[in-house]
């Protein structure tokens, strides 16, 4: 790409390119992206990377050379040639970013889908904020992510801040931020998807959004069916052992209205089905949800702009559990499990104008609010009854929490920036219950106690720019997550293993810094090195316990000490010609405990579920009149599944493969293909052995912005690139 380049993996026409941009969030309205009918003269004409915004970072819209913080951009070109099905197997294409354990989305369910970035103790509860537009998305009673839920074909873009972002957002975001941005409306336009492949995959796509003057909505749908894959080794499979067969629907609707040159509204809901079985026939679990979201933006001319956002949820995640003979020939119900929640939030954020004082200064302050309730019914059928016999436990329980902060962006000059903010929180733990029933008709309560907790969390950040094509960065911060509703009160069970819940849990603290250089040398090619180092306080651990318990639990949720976890990463890309883009990225964490009272044995262990080596490597050839090829390894080394580094899964190196070619009118034909050669690995090892994804493939039609050309409306004031 000519002239000098931000911190960009992207090098468009190259779909698969990931974007390394730098901090910058706001609200998804603050900065709106051009309509879609622009993308392809970008593609053709790239424009200058440092151009583009971005808003997760800072809250505040920047240019991507001027934030001060790795950030990682997926945009809309990328995700559209991704090889990849759902939304989870697409961030994990990033080497700083993984969900618990190596199965997919597609058969594995949200509860096993935590996201976590530079292997920052990887749980099954996100230690990861995902936002879409601005909002919180995680699950409120356990922290989980319906990556699912979230059609694809509405997604402009995706930013992911891979360092602790509590001074913004709070408890979610100890490790950092994952935010969708949603396509801005225009139209009218009308865009499809449909595609089959083996594992009986089938998969429909379809958006509609047309602005009538100053109102504009979009409609998007999505259903997706798959038989799955044998999750059991063939060495280790019995007549329990079959496919897991997942499907889901999701739909979403958004309004959005200039209601004036000043005022903008928008408002959005949406609804999500999925069902899912683990591979027997009593290993089933499905999710439902609903959801709303509203915005409204002020932008006044001397006092800066306000914000205002409202969500609301409710859901309802219900879950099956066997008990099998060690043979894996037999198998019997264990328990049933339902989880209602839901919860309500809103946010109110300014944005004042530029001061000038010694540079410029752009001040920023918000406050927050969100209230979770859940509860978990169980009903057990245990392997023998006596008088004494656990059948049935009901827990549940309330957490509101809130926060404020102050952000000040000093620019003292084109070379010079610093963001220093700083965010105190506060939550509250409340009506937590548990009730237990008896063989013997006999039933005890326990209440337990309300806690109440607040952590401060600052950043500090710099960027000096000494040289037009050389970029340094650097930033210390504080962060925290407070333990959800699931883990003080929901026990559950992976394969075998059970593991306890436990009501004294205390927040995890994390203190961290990073810092990195960024270098634009000749013919387009640009490398980056980031290096980060974090100490987690009582993280929360799945821990072994010396003794089990009186139900047979083998573990139990505890606040385990300390860990550290530092490493590097590195990055590269280059644009060899018009039509060639290579990219290369690495990952190296260190994750290892250092304190662990009461379990000497687990000091100097690594942490389970994270590897410590992960790589990308890309090549895209992409010529509209020829066809557009996408080639990506992707390779991952060993890693443990416990917390005693006892049971080890080895590493892989994937190949996946993206081809497209135009048709006719606006009608595209593709392939994708993930694990090319069907490399056989592990992915989990909770009392039985699991498989990851094998050889996925499948082809399909694409139609594009129908009804789009000359005629087609913008959203009034939506800049140019």
């Amino acid at each position: 790409m000519p002239g000098p380049r931000a911190s960009s993996r992207l090098s468009l026409p190259c779909r698969l390119g990931l974007v390394l941009l730098l901090p910058g969030v706001a609200s998804a309205q603050a900065v709106e992206s051009e309509p879609a009918e622009k993308e392809a003269v970008t593609a053709e004409t790239p424009p200058e990377a440092g151009t583009r915004t971005v808003v997760t970072a800072t809250r505040l819209p920047r240019p991507l050379r001027d934030v001060p913080a790795t950030t990682v951009v997926i945009p809309r070109a990328e995700i559209e040639r991704s090889p990849t099905l759902t939304q989870d197997a697409l961030v994990r294409t990033l080497p700083s970013a993984a969900t618990f354990r190596r199965t997919p989305s597609l058969v594995a369910d949200p509860t096993a889908q935590g996201l976590n970035l530079r292997g920052l103790a990887p749980s099954g509860v996100a230690r990861g904020l995902v936002l879409l537009d601005g909002l919180p998305f995680n699950d409120p009673y356990g922290g989980w992510v319906f990556w699912r839920a979230l059609p694809r074909l509405g997604l402009d873009r995706i930013e992911v801040v891979p360092t602790g972002g509590s001074a913004l957002y709070g408890s979610a975001a100890l490790g950092g931020v994952v935010q969708l941005f949603s396509r801005p409306i225009t139209g009218p336009v009308l865009d499809a998807d449909v595609s089959v492949g083996n594992l009986g995959t089938g998969f429909v796509a379809a958006r509609a959004a047309d602005r009538w003057g100053r109102i504009g909505a979009s409609l998007e749908v999505e259903g997706l069916t798959s038989n799955g894959y044998r999750i059991v080794p063939e060495n280790q499979r019995g007549n329990v052992d079959g496919d897991t067969p997942s499907k889901h629907v999701s739909a979403q609707a958004r309004v959005e209205v200039e209601a004036t040159d000043h005022l903008s509204l928008s408002a959005r809901a949406g609804g999500f089905r999925e069902t899912q079985n683990g591979g027997t026939r009593y290993t089933v679990a499905s999710v439902d949800l609903a959801w709303f979201a509203a915005n409204a933006r002020l932008r006044t001319d001397g006092a800066g702009a306000f914000e205002l956002g409202l969500f609301g949820r409710t859901q309802h995640f219900a879950q099956d559990r066997a008990r099998i003979t060690p043979d894996r020939n037999f198998e019997v119900r264990s328990a049933l499990q339902d989880v209602p929640a839901n919860d309500q939030g809103g946010s109110l954020v300014w944005t004042g104008p530029d001061l000038t004082l010694g540079g410029t200064h752009v001040l920023a302050a918000g406050v927050d609010v969100r209230r979770s309730a859940g509860k978990a019914d169980e009903l057990l059928f245990p392997a023998a009854y006596t008088p004494t016999t656990l059948y049935a436990r009901t827990t549940r329980g309330t957490q509101v929490s809130g926060g404020v902060f102050v952000q000040d962006l000093y620019t003292v000059s084109p070379a010079l920036e610093f963001a220093g903010t700083l965010r105190w929180d506060t939550w509250r733990n409340s009506d937590g219950v548990q009730q237990e029933s008896f063989a013997n008709g006999a039933t005890t309560v326990t209440s337990f106690e309300p806690r109440t907790a607040s952590q401060l969390s600052p950043r500090l950040a710099a960027r000096v720019r000494p040289l037009d094509w050389l970029t340094v960065r650097a930033s210390a911060y504080r962060a925290f997550r407070a333990p959800t509703l699931n883990e003080l009160y929901r026990p559950f069970q992976v394969g075998t293993v059970l593991t306890a819940a436990n009501p004294d849990l205390g927040a995890e603290r994390l203190w961290g810094t990073e810092a990195g250089v960024e270098a634009t040398g000749p013919k387009g090619l640009t490398g980056r090195v980031t290096g980060f180092w974090n100490v987690l306080d009582a993280p929360i651990t799945n821990v072994t316990l010396a003794t089990p318990l009186p139900d047979g639990t083998t573990r139990q949720r505890q606040n385990l000490g300390r860990a550290r976890v530092r490493g590097v990463e590195l990055g590269a890309d280059w644009r060899l010609s018009r039509q060639w883009t290579a990219l290369a990225a690495y990952t190296f964490v260190d994750p290892v405990v250092t304190r662990a009272p009461g379990q000497p044995d687990l000091v100097g262990r690594q942490l389970p579920q994270d590897p410590r080596h992960r790589g990308v490597f890309a090549v895209t050839f992409d010529d509209p009149s020829i066809v557009s090829v996408t080639a990506q390894l992707r390779v991952f080394s060993p890693q443990y599944e416990d917390d005693l580094n006892t049971r080890g899964m080895g590493g892989a190196a994937l190949v996946d493969l993206f081809v497209s070619r135009h048709l006719f009118w606006k009608v595209d034909a593709f392939g994708a293909v993930e694990n090319l050669f069907d490399r056989q690995y592990l992915a989990g090892r909770a009392g039985v052995d699991t498989l990851g994804p094998p050889f996925q493939a499948r082809v399909g039609l694409r139609l594009r912005d129908v009804f789009s050309g000359s005629n087609a409306r913008a959203a009034p004031g939506a800049p140019g690139r």
